[in-house]
């Protein structure tokens, strides 16, 4: 825990620079992400595991889809911050947020950026907290797609520059309390946050060491770990679509998430939930939000579509894709199936870790109050999404270890070592062509990187966790079949 008092000292310069204030924001948006028994899963040593296959579904409690998009804009289950006084002296200087108003957005969060929301404290004080967007929406052709998983967010930022340069701004009493009930929360759990590589999430870590630090029955909060913490280098994940969610009958890629959705969704309260009376409020208003969820809808490619190679891509499409991925317009069906790690042979590590080596952090679900309606059952392998507007969720796979849809159709077209072809923070140009983020293949990788800035643009796909293997169904297709399917891809 850092200790640092009222009176401390002014702001030093190095935490005045652009890269403190991109801190200070990148932290407040971590991400807000973070189900009876199910046909397929059997108790082992306390824990449930499911087998591979269908995942049956689970009956969801019905909320209000309107009142949960105002809540989705406007609301945070992470209810500790910095306070708003704090985080104005901080980031004034920072560019204006080019996507802000966000429709919708009220109140203070009118001037906010759209990743960030205010609220006020019991105490009375003003803060700014993260949300749910900063890892949920993302920017598609100059507009704001609310849903979208942001593949740019840079979580290898170090959590402790912000803590450091908010925590050295004067405050009073009520404010530094806020800050501190804040600042411990993040201290805590900034060795388990930060990824290797820019446009990957930490969510899952960093919400198995907020756990670590809590009571499962009464959610009160340690300092100290309760239980072993998660390892401190998480692994890769792509935060996948929030319109596929009414889709799904468990939530995750292992598909572990079975039973009530709201209560795994709303898993980033465990940041500043001190109480299960605290938790039970939030989830009276979040079921809305999954309403919200269930109901959204891919957006629409926008650029032309040749309709007669679309239309050969279909048939394409059902021979080789369906039984996994399902099928698309008047008879749409997802199978919600799994498949076994032998048979998708994509990165083992995250299925694995969280089939073998997670037990402590199930039996807190299934002790806590988010395990009241839920059950944590994970599979030994992954579940085939839904593919509605998969062209606009580069990069792919589980750990977003491939930059276009073309080199998932065709592995011997993944590049081993890659990078966004950006001047960050401008976002790369959209290939049309391969269906993905324009990007550049490197000669080396990590290990050849001249400065750490370098080394953490670079995704590595020999790291552990980062492989690119596997789901090669398509190989055997002739390239004329796989531009077919990718056109088809653009109608989903």
């Amino acid at each position: 825990m850092i200790e640092m008092s009222t009176t401390h000292c002014q702001l030093p310069p190095r935490y005045r620079s652009q890269r403190a204030r991109i801190a200070v924001l990148a932290l407040l948006a971590l991400p807000a992400l973070l189900v009876g028994c199910d046909q397929g899963v059997q108790e082992r040593g306390g824990v449930s595991k499911a087998e591979v296959g269908r995942v049956p579904a689970s009956e969801q409690r019905p909320g209000d889809p309107e009142q949960g998009r105002d809540a989705f804009l406007n609301r945070s289950i992470v209810t500790c911050g910095v306070p708003y006084r704090v985080y104005r002296e901080v980031a004034d200087d920072t560019p204006p947020d080019p996507q802000a108003p966000l429709p919708g957005r009220t109140g203070r969060n009118v001037e906010l950026p759209y990743m960030l929301t205010a609220q006020i404290a019991e105490s009375g004080v003003e803060l700014v907290t993260s949300n749910c967007l900063g890892c949920h929406a993302a920017t598609f052709d100059d507009q704001l797609v609310i849903g979208l998983g942001n593949a740019f967010l840079d979580m290898t930022v170090d959590p402790l520059l912000a803590i450091e340069a908010t925590g050295a701004v004067d405050m009073n009493d009520a404010e530094r309390t806020e800050w501190r009930r804040w600042a411990d929360r993040i201290t805590a759990i900034a060795d388990y946050m930060m990824t290797d590589t820019v446009g990957v999430n930490s969510a899952n870590n960093l919400t198995l060491a907020l756990m670590a630090h809590r009571d499962p029955e009464t959610l009160a909060w340690s300092n100290q770990p309760l239980i072993e913490p998660p390892p401190e280098k998480p692994l890769p994940v792509s935060v996948p679509p929030l319109w596929n969610v009414g889709k799904k009958h468990a939530m995750f890629y292992n598909a572990e998430g079975r039973g009530d959705h709201v209560r795994y969704m709303m898993l980033a309260s465990t940041t500043c939930t001190d109480s299960v009376e605290e938790a039970a409020a939030i989830d009276a208003w979040f079921v809305d939000v999954g309403a919200y969820f269930a109901q959204l809808e891919a957006p629409k490619y926008p650029f032309p579509i040749d309709a007669q190679l679309a239309e050969r891509g279909y048939a394409v499409f059902q021979d080789t894709c369906k039984e996994c991925h399902g099928t698309y317009g008047e008879r749409a069906r997802y199978p919600n199936k799994v498949i076994a790690l032998g048979k998708v042979k994509t990165d083992p590590a995250m299925a694995r870790a969280g089939y073998g080596e997670a037990d402590r952090f199930l039996k807190w679900f299934q002790r806590s109050f988010y395990g009241e309606l839920s059950q944590a059952a994970p599979a030994l392998g992954y579940i085939a999404p839904p593919l509605d507007g998969v062209w606009a969720t580069a990069p792919y796979l589980h750990n977003g270890s491939v930059p276009d849809l073309a080199a998932l159709l065709d592995s011997e077209q993944r590049p081993t070592y890659w990078e966004f072809d950006r001047e960050a923070p401008a976002q790369p140009e959209f290939d049309r062509q391969r269906l993905g983020w324009a990007h550049r293949t490197l000669d080396h990788g990590k290990a050849g990187a001249m400065s750490w800035e370098e080394r953490n643009r670079i995704y590595d796909t020999t790291q552990p966790g980062y492989g690119n293997q596997g789901h090669t169904f398509a190989d055997d297709l002739t390239e004329t079949e796989r531009d077919a399917v990718l056109e088809y891809l653009k109608t989903l």
